[in-house]
């Protein structure tokens, strides 16, 4: 499920920062993403990544390679947005904190 509003972006903490550094590769990711910890719209930006299976760059705070482990581990989700609000998920609770998550760890 796409989300067709997309007016959280004008309100992402990354709206004034050159692309190029969104979409870098490895350690750039992880330097890129810290700017997503204090985001007010990180979980939409999150969900939208999810939602349309974003290859490229940081969204949400999540890398790449840790959203892929996402979709494999979670293929049945159609509405990510809805997912990232359940209460009674520790994996959710890790995404929600305002620090890299450890996702990698733990949907292998």
């Amino acid at each position: 499920m796409t989300t067709s509003d997309q007016t959280w972006a004008a309100r992402a903490a990354c709206s004034g920062v050159e692309p190029d550094q969104l979409f870098g590769k490895g350690a750039e990711q992880r330097d890129a993403r810290s700017l997503c910890f204090s985001c007010p719209v990180r979980m939409e930006c999150l969900a939208e990544a999810l939602d349309t299976e974003s290859s490229f760059g940081v969204w949400g705070g999540l890398t790449e390679r840790e959203r892929r482990a996402l979709l494999r581990r979670f293929p049945e989700v159609t509405d990510w947005t809805a997912w990232l609000r359940r209460e009674d998920d520790e994996l959710v609770a890790e995404i929600h904190a305002h620090r890299a998550p450890r996702i990698l760890a733990r949907v292998r």
